[in-house]
């Protein structure tokens, strides 16, 4: 585990201390080992993917990182924790915690370039940043970085923060001293397993997105299957996060973009169903929830068990 002080250089360390990081780290560029490809491959095979057919392209990019910038010698890997403690109520509608600030896509790409460019006027070389766009194997990279390790749920876990981070990748042609890969693993408690209201989580850590509530909620198109309850869930799920004992002492973020957005939270279950286009970007604007458009939030609320226009 590679959280502060940091193993990498003191001014790399020290720029993303500045940048609000709890956690970074270095692994060597290499080609992805062929098991971590296979497991990958058979996940998509089973259809596990859902409609996320983004995932099934690349496959070649996502086994080189050369192909992604053409002669990168190191991986820079961070964390950024987003965890703030519950502010939802039983009754309201209930969004993923990592949607309640501002998108995770914009507020860690713009910290993760100002350290692309400390990296370039420090040692020069070319960079990249990826979060969340490129086809790359983020949590690979961040156990190999030293970071964390994977849990059942497929979540990265940061040993002292948890899972409740983001996580950002600086591709870099400047070969940095690798951090050692973090060996440690998953209690085994499963209770990420038993907890997962759409039984999506194997024992065998396979996640079948599927039956996720997160990707129903989230990138799911089409009307949802008829027996699903969502409960109050509108976008995403949180439950096998809330139950991990690794989350039961999260720290509460520091980072002012993530913390929840009032009138999100005021939301209502009629205040969704009678919203209009206006509002839903108004609202939403430079948020992540905008990725399920209002149809799909819409869509969403009707199948919520406590939607009051159901009763």
């Amino acid at each position: 585990m590679k959280c502060f002080p940091f193993p990498c250089s003191d001014a790399l360390s020290g720029i993303a201390r500045d940048l609000q990081a709890s956690a970074i780290g270095v692994a060597k560029a290499s080609v992805v080992p062929s098991a971590i490809i296979d497991k990958y491959n058979e996940w998509i095979e089973r259809g596990c993917q859902g409609g996320m057919s983004y995932m099934e392209r690349y496959r070649d990019v996502r086994a080189n990182p050369d192909l992604l910038l053409s002669g990168v010698k190191s991986i820079i890997v961070a964390a950024f924790n987003y965890y703030y403690p519950s502010v939802c109520d039983k009754d309201t509608p209930r969004f993923a915690l990592y949607a309640l600030g501002d998108d995770y896509h914009e507020v860690i790409r713009q910290r993760l370039e100002l350290l692309a460019s400390f990296i370039k006027e420090q040692w020069g070389g070319a960079t990249r940043v990826c979060v969340d766009t490129a086809p790359v194997f983020e949590r690979y990279w961040a156990q190999q970085s030293g970071i964390g390790f994977v849990g059942r749920n497929k979540m990265l876990i940061v040993p002292g923060v948890g899972s409740y981070v983001f996580v950002g990748i600086v591709l870099s042609t400047v070969s940095f001293i690798p951090d050692a890969p973090c060996e440690l693993d998953c209690m085994g408690c499963n209770a990420c397993v038993r907890h997962c209201p759409g039984k999506a989580i194997s024992l065998n850590g396979i996640v079948d997105a599927r039956r996720c509530h997160s990707y129903l909620t989230i990138e799911h198109r089409g009307e949802l299957p008829n027996d699903i309850d969502l409960g109050n869930k509108v976008y995403g799920c949180d439950v096998c996060q809330q139950v991990c004992p690794h989350n039961h002492n999260a720290p509460t973020t520091a980072i002012s973009e993530f913390f929840p957005r009032a009138e999100i939270l005021s939301l209502s279950h009629s205040d969704i169903t009678e919203m209009t286009q206006m509002q839903f970007s108004k609202i939403f604007s430079h948020s992540a929830i905008k990725r399920a458009k209002l149809a799909g939030l819409q869509r969403n609320n009707r199948h919520c068990s406590n939607d009051i226009t159901t009763e």
